[in-house]
């Protein structure tokens, strides 16, 4: 998974850290963590009175705290304004998550979101994050923040899994047909997760916030022209598939956004330019709305009505133009 963030100026992400005065550090090993259906963040202990340990404090502490020597380790120095945005507003709830020593669940947020949220939530002493999204390679996730002792007595998931059926036999759906007809109930992108499709047009599942499974259930009944039944399914029924992808290459005279992505999505650079005003285009889930911006290998590209693809491999010509591997996934 990529987390890679489009590039902006790092000090949108200093200035946010100051408003809160809150610290982050680099975001722990894998192997530090595990997971079912849950990644879960250990929590850090406090250290004793009598000794400070260096880079770890209290959130309460951390609202004293000048930061400005302390985002050393942040792992992304251009972090751009929509996931600040976002990234504070996971802070204000770890702030009232200890105050009130509760557990507070945030929507489900995108990868770059989720990184740079703990990124900071792991530097906190009295704070224990658990992200959730209903599988481990779930790409959405909410997280879910709280006092270690509060939240070690939480029980409950965060996240529901849901199933679309219906006779898909003679009429194809896509991913964004699905993903359509979910917002068409009048639900915003936030508050669901994943939408996995099933193998052989058997139709799809996706998660979605615990408190709006009733609603879905209820209002979900046509995906395109066909009819469909929502029902709630338990996480582990969650029937997820590694994405099919198609790897070409191609040769362009730049790496800019509008020609990469006009290759890669076969449309006409004007039409991208179009998508890109229009805000459709995102690039590591953030939107953009710039065609000249640069890309490089690892970045996700994303088009509404057209799918994803991925930069791959970069290499340069000898004619001084860029060989590019895109993987588009189907």
């Amino acid at each position: 998974m990529v987390f890679t963030l489009s590039t902006a100026a790092p000090w949108l992400l200093r200035k946010a850290f100051q408003q809160f005065a809150l610290v982050s550090r680099p975001f722990p090993k894998p192997s530090n963590l595990s997971f079912h259906g849950t990644l879960r963040l250990p929590p850090v202990a406090s250290p004793p009175p009598s000794r400070q340990v260096s880079g770890i404090c209290s959130s309460a502490q951390a609202m004293k705290n000048q930061v400005d020597g302390l985002l050393n380790g942040v792992a992304d120095k251009a972090v751009i304004e929509e996931v600040i945005e976002e990234v504070k507003h996971v802070l204000e709830m770890a702030t009232r998550a200890t105050r009130d020593r509760q557990v507070l669940h945030t929507d489900f947020l995108t990868p770059p979101t989720v990184r740079e949220s703990m990124l900071a939530l792991e530097k906190l002493a009295d704070i224990t994050a658990v992200v959730q999204g209903g599988y481990p390679q779930a790409e959405r996730c909410r997280i879910s923040i709280g006092h270690p002792e509060v939240i070690a007595d939480e029980d409950a998931d965060a996240v529901a899994a849901l199933s679309i059926t219906g006779n898909f036999g003679f009429v194809s759906c896509t991913h964004g047909d699905f993903l359509g007809s979910i917002l068409g109930t009048g639900i915003v992108r936030e508050k669901f997760g994943d939408v996995l499709l099933l193998e052989g047009g058997k139709g799809a599942q996706f998660l979605v916030v615990p408190e709006l499974v009733d609603f879905m259930t209820s209002s979900l009944n046509k995906v395109g022209s066909v009819s469909v039944s929502c029902t709630r399914i338990p996480l582990h029924d969650l029937d997820y598939q590694p994405p099919q992808t198609k790897t070409f290459r191609t040769v362009e005279a730049s790496l800019r956004l509008d020609a990469l992505a006009s290759a890669g999505f076969k449309i006409s650079r004007s039409k991208l330019v179009d998508l890109i005003s229009n805000r459709d285009v995102r690039v590591n889930w953030s939107t953009v709305t710039k065609n000249n911006t640069n890309l490089k290998s690892g970045d996700i590209v994303s088009v509404s009505g057209k799918g994803r693809l991925k930069v791959g491999e970069i290499n340069n010509t000898k004619k001084g133009k860029f060989a590019v591997e895109l993987i588009r996934y189907i």
